[in-house]
């Protein structure tokens, strides 16, 4: 039995949701709404999500064509388990401060703090000489674009979420895990936008480990009774 669209859906939508509301990529978007234009944070956001979302499950996708199905199933579970536990060990740890925002506040304060120094002393050359000296793709894409977009971007590379994407790609339908994932990375990150550090404060990371520590277990036990064919 082939995996299901909805199944794919509605596991990437729950499970980015989660992984994604209080993580560093959030906080970095509501923090860069609050200094740059929000319409221009929100696409350079949104675009590394989206591009992000596709690259994990195209990888997903290809790995039981590369290994069998039944060893992708089982690294999967496998997965599940372990982000579960990993998840609830971080929830049980943290304090209740959002220690994250602060640190992802301090970096993007010391970064806004370098570039704004720069920018004083590029401004005393003319404005050809200073196009000149842009990299390549800032002569077509807006700074706060680029820099939104590589701040998602690689703040997202390698974190859980994406490995989890990967797995339920690989297990689930990746048409229905690349649906749910955008739409919950478009939720996510439209939130973070709107209602900047106001929000992201009141978002207690205890609450949003534990809560992703339990549906990862959850989708470890569905996934473990299913069988790698997808039935029960």
């Amino acid at each position: 039995m082939a995996p299901s669209l909805l199944g794919g859906f509605t596991k990437s939508l729950a499970m980015t949701v989660l992984s994604e509301i209080g993580d560093k990529t959030f906080f970095a978007a509501a923090i860069l709404a609050m200094r740059h234009p929000r319409k221009l944070v929100l696409a350079g956001c949104l675009t590394a999500l989206i591009v992000m979302t596709a690259l994990s499950a195209s990888l997903g996708w290809a790995a039981p064509n590369l290994i069998s199905r039944k060893w992708t199933h089982h690294v999967t579970t496998l997965l599940f388990f372990v982000f579960g536990i990993w998840s609830l060990w971080e929830g049980f740890k943290e304090d209740g401060d959002s220690e994250e925002l602060d640190e992802v506040e301090a970096e993007l304060d010391a970064a806004f703090k370098s570039n704004k120094g720069e920018s004083k002393t590029i401004s005393k050359a003319n404005d050809d000489t200073k196009k000149q000296q842009r990299p390549f793709l800032m002569q077509f894409f807006s700074p706060i674009f680029i820099k939104a977009f590589s701040i998602t971007f690689f703040g997202e590379w390698g974190d859980k979420s994406q490995i989890a994407t990967i797995g339920l790609a690989a297990d689930e339908n990746p048409f229905g895990v690349v649906l749910g994932g955008i739409i919950a990375q478009a939720l996510c990150t439209t939130a973070a936008v709107l209602g900047g550090k106001s929000l992201a404060s009141q978002i207690s990371e205890k609450m949003v480990e534990l809560s992703s520590g339990v549906l990862f277990l959850l989708f470890g036990i569905m996934s473990l009774l299913s069988g790698p064919e997808g039935e029960l």
